[in-house]
């Protein structure tokens, strides 16, 4: 199910407790650890995903959806757009609620095989901008 209006974003903010960030990067100036970074920083529980990037003590980092040993809320997509289908079969796999395809990345055969999955799908938007949109009381 596609979810574009404000109040069915708003209610998958609110339900959701884990977030696996695929295409996480432990750079800081990169948009998938800014976001990862806040939506931690504001009560999600997040596990990165990125097979290219070594764990630490600090920050356990998971090669692959698969690997997560806690069932996924959301799935939060900071991937190319021709990577999509990978992700969502991915998701579908771990019985993951929803799929969040971020900001500037548009798949839509990728989105409709979510949906037709029964995934939640969002996508072309930023988690964290609609968290300080559509949830004041995470603002800061």
């Amino acid at each position: 199910m596609r979810l574009t209006t404000d109040e069915d974003i708003r209610q998958l903010l609110q339900e959701t407790q884990t977030v696996a960030v695929v295409g996480w990067s432990p750079k800081p100036d990169r948009p998938s650890h800014g976001v990862a970074a806040y939506m931690q920083k504001h009560g999600y529980t997040i596990y990165p995903v990125n097979p290219t990037v070594q764990s630490s003590t600090e920050q356990p980092v998971f090669a692959a959806l698969a690997d997560i040993q806690v069932p996924i809320d959301v799935v939060d997509v900071f991937r190319r757009a021709e990577d999509v289908p990978e992700v969502v079969e991915a998701a579908i796999a771990i019985g993951a609620k929803a799929i969040w395809i971020q900001l500037g990345i548009i798949n839509e055969e990728a989105a409709q095989r979510a949906s037709d999955a029964g995934l939640k799908v969002v996508m072309d938007r930023c988690m964290k901008v609609d968290i300080q949109r559509l949830l004041p009381e995470h603002k800061a």
